[in-house]
């Protein structure tokens, strides 16, 4: 009995430190007050507040302090999504400013932030975390117009019995490995070939998908990547040359690796859906 437990015991802290790996894993830029995380869609951001000094220790302290501190900690993921990347040269705030409409939907998303961590601390200040997703509402508001929605796409028969078999092995996905280029996320990056034209990018998605999940998933890991549900069974795996962009968003790859990528028959349906996975430093 005892070695079964101790045996049990070494599954879950196995099971512990397997996760933690994984959740060091995250593409995540950390800023003063918070961070943004490629790797889930989540911007998230601390707030402190504290009651007014003539109300310490009294039955409104509490309440007051919290509310101090959720305006702050929307202060702060306000100030973190207006610095998000959109692509390689155009950020959340430059787009909002556009017009006064988009800029008043941000701060309403803004301010539907949901509340994760609440610690009320000995010396009566209160520290809260909220977090705002980039996907769904707010990938709809931001994302570039020119992202439509997609038909769905008939796979081509092939009646050949070679035909068939080269279908078992068609790519499910592709993954972009950017690591050494100072690449940097985005929601709407591009990936290109030598000669600048588009291998994937606004125009090779399906808004519902790019909605959803983002148009593109970012990984620290390159076997991460590969085995991500996001990318399925048989992704095509490319290396990336370089970026190109202030933002230093878009991907170069080589023309060749391009010219794979667009041979392949299936390429246009996996591309639709956003199966496409990112490894950066």
């Amino acid at each position: 009995m005892k070695k079964c437990s101790l045996i049990i015991l070494l599954i879950l802290s196995l099971g512990f430190f397997a996760n933690g790996n994984a959740a060091g894993q995250d593409v995540e830029e950390r800023l003063q007050n918070g961070s943004i995380n490629w790797t889930t869609g989540k911007v998230q951001a601390k707030g402190i507040g504290a009651p007014p000094e003539k109300d310490y220790g009294k039955p409104q302290a509490r309440p007051m302090a919290l509310r101090a501190a959720r305006i702050d900690a929307l202060r702060n993921i306000l100030e973190i999504v207006n610095g998000v990347r959109i692509d390689s040269s155009t950020t959340v705030k430059n787009f909002a400013i556009q017009s006064d409409v988009i800029n008043a939907k941000v701060s309403g998303m803004v301010q539907g932030a949901e509340l994760v961590k609440q610690e009320y601390m000995s010396d009566g200040t209160v520290e809260i975390v909220m977090q705002l997703s980039l996907h769904g509402g707010f990938s709809q508001l931001i994302l570039p117009r020119e992202i439509k929605q997609i038909e769905p796409i008939k796979p081509a028969v092939n009646p050949s019995a070679s035909d068939a078999k080269e279908q078992m092995k068609a790519f499910t996905g592709l993954v972009v490995d950017a690591r050494g280029l100072n690449a940097r996320p985005a929601m709407a990056p591009k990936i290109l070939d030598e000669d600048g034209k588009e291998v994937y990018g606004s125009a090779y998605v399906s808004r519902e998908f790019a909605v959803q999940q983002g148009m593109t998933g970012y990984a620290k890991d390159i076997k991460a990547a590969i085995t991500n549900q996001r990318v399925a069974d048989n992704p095509l795996t490319v290396k990336g040359l370089k970026t190109e962009g202030g933002g230093f968003s878009n991907i170069v790859v080589s023309n060749s690796d391009a010219a794979r990528l667009r041979s392949a028959s299936e390429h246009l349906s996996f591309l639709k859906k956003c199966r496409v996975m990112v490894v950066v430093d």
